[in-house]
């Protein structure tokens, strides 16, 4: 049974920060905006811990947490850590005296807090708690603004690269082109290999069906293939919501779920985006991808889409099209997150064998720029700074 934290903060970015960070650790979460409902659900779901942000409405943090105490009893005790903005001393005196057990002052790294949070668990928990299952695996989707652009290559490689250059150990590559999908013909396989097809054919959606399904490619990442045939791609019904129960489960049973999706908005790719963690819009810097890339931004504030959520990535950065990053930033009123350079060659080269120059050609002036941005993606996700990731130098 997972451990059971109730959030009680105010301030509604605070709320979602805690809300994904928990959650992509395995924990159960509630939220209280309030000290008195912090009291009520206190009562009501009896929580393993409790994050008590200090400045609320109605009753403050120090009277929540001396409230509980009192109440608890001597045969009971409910993990407090207490946040604030302030760190003067005689605050978290008044927050310890009060019965906090830890004191995290604002603003914090994640890995911090989950530290404090572990260490609480495992003094206070009972036994059978887990302290934190393992996180749930990262959802990355890349949309092509347009046809050409490079999205198949950048994705298959990122996953590759993912998994034998960063090291993840579980990486699942989901072919999310479902009428005209690209990875059989990229990776070198045959149209009798398992799909998409075999999952939602089935009577239930769950792991062991999706274990038997994916296909192991010899670069050690697993395969999520898109249907044989474009007149089964209609099996994958937006109506039951394939995609998003597909996603569901793989984060269960990945670290990164790498999906290729195609240019069309339709039901089945909104799935995907909503149930993303990052949707990596693939551009080149021309004048009509740079029109449609800004068209896929507005539709995204459409969608309600975080704008944080959407990162830009220029491909072939240095191929010469008369308009540089600087334009294409001032053009697009946003800067671009990430830059692959161009080698259309060595791209091509591994498009017509079928064998990936992640795998084969690792250390390619290609394979050099898209390990950096797996690296930066890779580092993004664990919540240190990403930024737009540079070359390592031309040896040998």
């Amino acid at each position: 049974m997972a451990a059971r934290i109730l959030v009680v903060d105010d301030d509604p970015n605070v709320q979602r920060l805690l809300t994904y960070t928990l959650k992509q650790e395995g924990y159960e979460v509630s939220v209280a905006t309030d000290g008195a409902e912090a009291l009520k659900r206190w009562n009501s779901e009896h929580p393993d811990l409790m994050l008590l942000d200090v400045m609320l409405p109605k009753l403050d943090g120090y009277q929540v947490a001396a409230r509980i105490r009192a109440d608890e009893g001597s045969t009971a005790h409910l993990p407090i850590i207490m946040l604030t903005a302030e760190a003067d001393v005689e605050q978290k005196v008044r927050g310890l005296r009060a019965g906090a057990d830890d004191y995290q002052i604002k603003p914090f790294h994640p890995a911090e807090l989950l530290a404090r949070i572990k260490s609480l668990l495992a003094r206070f928990a009972p036994h059978d708690m887990l302290v934190g299952k393992p996180p749930l695996g990262r959802v990355l989707a890349f949309y092509g603004a347009k046809g050409g652009v490079g999205t198949t290559t950048i994705s298959i490689n990122a996953a590759i690269a993912l998994h034998r250059e960063v090291g993840r150990s579980r990486v699942c590559l989901v072919d999310g082109n479902l009428q005209f999908g690209d990875h059989r013909v990229f990776l070198d396989l045959g149209l009798d290999r398992k799909s998409i097809v075999d999952v939602v054919t089935a009577t239930s959606i769950d792991q062991e069906l999706l274990r038997s399904v994916v296909v192991k490619h010899d670069s050690g990442v697993d395969l999520l293939l898109a249907p044989p045939s474009p007149e089964t791609a209609e099996l994958v019904n937006a109506d039951q919501h394939h995609l998003s129960r597909i996603i569901e489960q793989l984060r269960q049973m990945y670290d990164y779920i790498v999906i290729d999706i195609d240019k069309r908005l339709d039901e089945n790719n909104l799935d995907v985006i909503a149930a993303s963690d990052v949707v990596f819009v693939v551009m080149t810097a021309d004048l009509s991808c740079l029109k449609n890339v800004r068209l896929v931004l507005e539709t995204m504030t459409q969608l309600n889409v975080d704008k944080a959520q959407v990162q830009l990535v220029l491909n072939r950065s240095n191929a010469f099209t008369g308009i540089n990053v600087k334009n294409a930033e001032g053009a697009l009123k946003r800067k671009i997150d990430y830059q692959i350079v161009n080698e259309y060659r060595g791209a091509i080269s591994a498009l017509n064998s079928g064998a990936p120059f992640m795998f084969t050609k690792a250390d390619s002036l290609l394979g050099r720029s898209v390990l950096e941005f797996a690296r930066s993606v890779d580092r993004s996700a664990a919540g240190a700074p990403a930024g737009i990731p540079q070359l390592a130098p031309v040896t040998g």
